[in-house]
């Protein structure tokens, strides 16, 4: 399962992003594309984002079962601590 956190996103990107997967709150998208959509979905997220925030929550073989990315603006990054991921706060 992927998931998919939108926050200030251009409604364009949002619409795309329905072709593939559900809008299960405003923002929040949840599907099951193959890696490769998920790859292309994620490029265009990061091309069109804006000033807007993206947070993609995948699928990994890791000790979690999961990997996040992140684009835009965002003051929270992930973060891998002896192989847990870990969300950082930026500093301002």
């Amino acid at each position: 399962m992927t998931v998919i956190v939108l926050i200030a996103a251009p409604e364009g990107l949002r619409g795309h992003l329905t072709r593939w997967m559900v809008e299960v709150n405003a923002g929040v998208f949840v599907g099951n594309p193959g890696r490769r959509i998920r790859d292309r979905l994620w490029e265009l997220i990061a091309t069109r984002i804006g000033d807007g925030q993206a947070v993609l929550v995948e699928p990994a073989s890791n000790e979690q079962g999961w990997a996040v990315r992140t684009a835009g603006h965002d003051r929270w990054r992930p973060v891998d601590y002896d192989g847990l991921i870990l969300s950082a706060r930026s500093r301002r």
